[in-house]
């Protein structure tokens, strides 16, 4: 990774992708050992800020971090000074002041870590803002997918549901796209965002074609974020886009970033089916978000140290190449 900060999939080209997806590879095979620490961020701080409820990606960022023997502060808006009135800019000039390493920030509103980036010498990694993006899911559902199929180029990939509400879905086109997938979008035309096809995608109003894709991605429908009614119901959505056992055929691999609304966007039969890449997507985001923070930090992206020490990253290196994690 050759920028300091991870704010888009656009920060990457399709060789940045791979190699933090070849160094998520070699994480996992500590992942599998008793002892799953290494020393690759030690005396480092990580901070996780978080301005919106999240589960998989708060727990698995704070999981990373610690795992590379990093220093972890995590910290939720509900129980920060954001409720007396603090302000974003306010926040971040305050964290600084503990010299974190790397900032991993999700926010409502995008742009947020964009513009956090501006106000801090950490490095700072984008883990969900409003509508705009969600590079480390879409990291995660490469890697994943690699995993399962060994190739991206010329798999027909859908992202099926509310991919106008979805950070995922901006991600994930233009990492799979970047992958050499061929994506298309698909949903009803109140959710699909004009001009999507810009991105590189297409644009399918109806499931009629789906048996052609070779991987199903769904996404949730975010009701906390819709402001206006843009289905008549979720009964009539599930009816025409959910997700089951007739629509999935026997090729295709189903993916979903989470939290799942069972009965909805996807049936309780295929959720649990040998098809679903879910809880291996899951899985992929601590070691995913491990290479993250360690390429920022450790590689080539990393701070430089004083004169005559030793960098950080080439002292990890030793531990990490007797432990067999580089080769």
């Amino acid at each position: 990774m050759s920028a300091k900060h991870l704010l888009s999939i656009d920060d990457l080209d399709r060789d940045g992708i791979e190699r933090i997806l070849d160094r998520a590879a070699s994480f996992a095979e500590v992942a599998d050992r008793e002892i799953k620490k290494v020393p690759a961020l030690r005396g480092r701080t990580i901070v996780n800020l978080f301005y919106e409820a999240s589960t998989r990606t708060s727990s698995s960022f704070e999981l990373a971090a610690k795992r590379l023997s990093a220093d972890v502060v995590s910290i939720r808006a509900s129980s920060s000074s954001v409720t007396k009135g603090e302000s974003l800019k306010d926040t971040i000039q305050t964290l600084s002041a503990y010299d974190p390493a790397a900032i991993v920030i999700r926010s409502p509103h995008a742009g947020a870590a964009g513009l956090v980036a501006g106000w801090t010498d950490a490095a700072v990694v984008n883990a969900g803002d409003g509508k705009h993006e969600h590079p480390t899911q879409a990291l995660l559902d490469v890697f994943a997918l690699r995993e399962r199929l060994g190739s991206l180029d010329g798999v027909r990939i859908w992202i099926v549901g509310d991919v106008l509400h979805s950070r995922v879905a901006r991600s994930d086109i233009l990492a799979f796209t970047r992958m050499g997938a061929h994506v298309t979008v698909s949903g009803p035309p109140t959710l699909i965002p004009r001009g999507i096809e810009a991105l590189g995608c297409n644009v399918e109003p109806t499931l009629d074609r789906l048996p052609e894709a070779d991987v199903v991605y769904v996404l949730r429908m975010q009701q906390e974020r819709m402001s206006e009614a843009y289905v008549p119901s979720l009964r009539e959505y599930a009816m025409r886009y959910q997700i089951d056992r007739d629509r999935l055929q026997p090729h295709q691999v189903l993916m979903h970033p989470g939290p799942v609304n069972r009965g909805v966007e996807l049936s309780a039969d295929v959720i649990d089916s040998p098809q679903a890449l879910i809880v291996q997507q899951v899985e992929a985001g601590v070691v995913v978000r491990m290479a993250v923070l360690y390429e920022l930090l450790a590689g080539a992206a990393g701070k430089p140290r004083p004169e005559g020490q030793l960098p950080e990253h080439e002292r990890a290196r030793g531990s990490l190449v007797g432990a067999g994690v580089i080769r």
